[in-house]
């Protein structure tokens, strides 16, 4: 259990993050009918990141689209808005941005009579099935449209996804479509044009994270409960759709209470024994948020792991 002096050093790194106002995007676009399904984009506020194009046919005035996959355990209280500041801090930093909503679980508690499957007493319900997958399966199949009409000065040919807890876990779900069972039908038949997923301390192992009870049994709930964790894991856990080929890097914070970091190793050493490298950067004194936090010095290490893959 974690002491007084953890948990007050993590309820500081909250407010500071939950601290900046949110930030209005340049731009929204929507990739389908629902309310949530909708794209912010930010333009790159400074030139882009130096550095040579990976592509010679890309205009050098380009910059690299990064994709956000906002957190908050698939739960409707947490939308993107909580993570605008984030990608401004990324605009502010060359980037083009793209921060993606999608559908998450209801504001309603679980029902009485469903928690003691889901064991998330007073909660609301994280993620919806199959919606939640449907929206960034959408999101990210209509991007390269939708971007050259909102952001010509973003190249989708240099495109890094990145998402934050839950979001990482959709992060490095959507990298790994074209490894998902051939009935899912989120499939693709050839791996998506990413240079890369920067994945923030994801729910990145359903199984480890159900047994750490992260987010009050959040993976659990996503899938539709005990009676659905077996069957529809193999559709939507990171850790069992492996090799995946595309680069991959994991930032986790050593003094994570959110999402302990031994979520991130499951997942490292998942990909190992796959035969696949995932970068795992462990930042000492650092607890969930201050990935996301602009003014936190592992917003600046993040912002390096995505820079490092854009080019």
């Amino acid at each position: 259990m974690p002491d007084d002096a953890a948990e007050s050093r993590a309820a500081a790194e909250e407010e500071s993050a939950f601290s900046h106002p949110p930030v209005d995007p340049d731009v929204s676009v929507a990739y389908g009918e629902h309310p949530d399904q909708v794209i912010d984009f930010y333009t790159p506020r400074t030139p882009t990141p130096v550095g040579p194009p990976v592509d010679p046919q890309a205009a050098p005035q380009t910059a690299p689209l990064v994709v956000v996959l906002h957190g908050g355990a698939w739960r409707a209280r947490y939308d993107r808005r909580h993570i605008t500041p984030f990608a401004d801090y990324l605009a502010r930093r060359g980037f083009a941005v793209a921060n993606v909503e999608y559908r998450r679980g209801g504001d309603s508690p679980i029902p009485a009579q469903a928690q003691a499957q889901d064991t998330g007493s007073g909660v609301p319900r994280a993620g919806r099935w199959p919606d939640t997958f449907d929206d960034v399966a959408a999101a990210l199949d209509a991007l390269p449209a939708l971007v050259r009409e909102a952001v010509p000065a973003a190249d989708p040919r240099r495109m890094v996804l990145t998402g934050h807890s839950a979001g990482g876990h959709l992060a490095l779900w959507a990298a790994a479509r074209h490894v998902l069972p051939a009935d899912a039908p989120w499939r693709t038949s050839h791996p998506a044009a990413l240079r890369g997923v920067v994945a923030l301390a994801p729910i990145a192992d359903f199984g480890v994270a159900e047994k750490l009870d992260v987010c009050g049994n959040a993976s659990l709930q996503l899938l539709g409960g005990q009676e659905h964790f077996t069957d529809r894991r193999p559709y939507a856990d990171p850790a069992l759709l492996l090799p995946t080929g595309i680069a991959t890097a994991l930032v986790q914070g050593r003094t994570d209470l959110v999402v302990p970091q031994a979520v991130s190793e499951a997942y490292a050493d998942a990909a190992a024994k796959a035969g696949e490298m995932v970068g795992l950067t462990l930042l000492e004194d650092v607890g969930h948020f201050p990935l996301i936090d602009p003014a936190a010095d592992a917003c600046a290490v993040v912002a390096e792991e995505i820079a490092q893959l854009a080019w």
